[in-house]
């Protein structure tokens, strides 16, 4: 084989690179630029190129605060370092030959604000190791991707999703993966998006199995997303139409929205509980792209012929609450409650279910149920319902006590990119976590891409009365539901679209 293979795809030859056992293709273009006139629209198929395109690096990030390419300061998106050149995806396969590999498609979190595939701890060689073609894109995120604008339609960003996958269909065989076998996997923001693309018409056929891990229960009404986007196109004294954002470079657009993000506390009167996440962004239930929130829609039997494997960690909400200056005030802690909690009594309910934990510690709990452990338990309940085969997990191991099993700890394990060294570095770290996290890191890849080969991950399927899961610690063992606490406070709950309040 040679050193840097080339693969015909269906719009022309790309060379990558072999890395060890795995041959690595970055940066292929999916989709036309979103500049100019496609900037906020939907995502157009990439047209043929003559000769052969490099795919050794990855291609420049979408728009974003951190993105530093001239594109963040165009209006035309005409730039000299291509940074324009933004969609594109990433593959990884350990065979090129005649076999039909399982394929796991990552879709990256981010809180619908970053998204980065360059990121080294989404590095997928480990991954692609274990006997699965890895794919990952670029997709559209902030404003770009996410907001209401009139003229546009609503999650473009998921729309790229969709583009990379009809991309993956129409080419992954001669990369060695299996086109008829596709698995969609991805953390936060991405596991809200997989679980939207699995109700989306448009996504139907595009993948047999889905993975969410971790994701956050917001999706939008158009009111509400259209007061957010009005709010943000107001700081920079313009509508939020097509027309007037077209004039605006992407970077006044994330100076914008970090200066809402700010704000959002303040208008948690009008804007509800959305205002209690870290991102004025989710995925907007419009009746079009997207015709349901996706816990009724499953439950209603979409997707019933898609496997599904979904959890979450044990502390999700630690990776904000640990950070420094974190500690809420009384007032806040008030509101939270009163915007967050099931019903009315929510502080009751938490400090009789959680005893012994102190108040900002029972806020963090309250915070971890609502926005990522409680949709994510629904979520399994309504595929059930609806007749889809589904598989629940939590992971419970961490190797720190500051952080616990917090969010984002899960992809670390599953790509295998959180080395026993860093572990021994952090001046919290458990005396046997160095020791422990080859063995939970192997255990959790080893189910994800036994799934994604066979569609059962190696346990019992879930269902509302046994509520079997997989428990991921030290050992990983398979019980009951371990946060039953939590389960009972929520279980009369109806996860739907957030609305204005006001």
């Amino acid at each position: 084989m040679d050193i840097e293979p080339e693969i015909r795809t269906a719009a022309g030859v790309v060379r990558g690179l072999r890395e060890g056992p795995v041959a690595v293709f970055r940066g292929i273009r999916y989709a036309e630029p979103p500049v100019g006139t496609r900037r906020f629209a939907a995502p157009v198929p990439a047209q043929r190129w003559y000769g052969v395109r490099d795919a050794r690096q990855f291609g420049p990030p979408v728009p974003q605060p951190s993105n530093t390419g001239s594109v963040m300061s165009s209006v035309s998106g005409s730039t000299d370092d291509g940074s324009e050149d933004c969609l594109t995806l990433n593959v990884w396969s350990p065979d090129l030959g005649g076999a039909t590999l399982p394929v796991m498609v990552w879709i990256q979190g981010g809180t619908y604000l970053e998204n980065n595939t360059a990121n080294p701890h989404l590095d997928a060689a480990t991954l692609a190791g274990a006997g699965v073609v890895v794919v990952s894109m670029n997709y559209r995120v902030g404003v770009d991707g996410f907001a209401h604008i009139t003229g546009a339609p609503d999650n473009r960003g998921i729309l790229d999703q969709i583009a990379a996958l009809g991309w993956v269909q129409d080419n992954i065989a001669a990369f060695g993966g299996d086109p008829s076998n596709v698995t969609v996997f991805g953390q936060s923001a991405g596991g809200a998006s997989i679980a939207a693309l699995l109700v989306m018409p448009r996504a139907a056929g595009l993948f047999r199995r889905a993975v969410s891990q971790s994701m956050p229960g917001t999706y939008f009404t158009p009111q509400l997303a259209a007061a957010i986007s009005a709010t943000i196109a107001a700081e920079l004294g313009v509508r939020a139409t097509v027309s007037d954002l077209s004039q605006l470079a992407p970077r006044a657009l994330t100076d914008a929205t970090t200066s809402i993000i700010s704000k959002m506390p303040e208008l948690v009167d009008i804007w509800g509980p959305m205002t209690f996440t870290p991102t004025p962004f989710s995925p907007v239930v419009d009746g079009d792209v997207l015709p349901s929130a996706p816990w009724s829609a499953l439950a209603d039997g979409a997707a019933r012929e898609v496997d599904l494997l979904i959890g979450h960690t044990r502390d999700e909400f630690r990776l904000y609450t640990s950070r420094t200056g974190s500690e809420p005030t009384t007032a806040r802690t008030s509101a939270a409650f009163h915007h967050l909690a099931p019903t009315p009594d929510g502080d009751r309910l938490y400090r009789t279910a959680y005893p012994d934990a102190t108040p900002s510690q029972q806020l963090e709990v309250l915070h971890t149920d609502w926005l990522f452990r409680m949709p994510s338990l629904h979520l399994a309940d309504a595929a059930h319902t609806g007749g889809g085969p589904v598989w629940l997990y939590e992971l419970t191991w961490s190797f720190n006590a500051e952080q616990g099993a917090s969010h984002c700890l899960d992809f670390l394990l599953l790509f295998g990119t959180l080395s026993p060294d860093e572990v021994r570095a952090h001046r919290a770290a458990h005396p046997s976590a160095a020791d422990e996290i080859t063995h939970v890191a192997q255990q959790m890849r080893t189910d994800w891409v036994n799934f994604a080969t066979t569609g059962n991950p190696g346990w019992t399927p879930y269902d509302p009365r046994a509520r079997t899961t997989r428990v991921y610690d030290a050992e990983p063992v398979t019980q009951p539901y371990p946060e039953e606490p939590s389960r009972r406070i929520w279980s009369a709950h109806r996860f739907d679209t957030l609305d204005l309040t006001h």
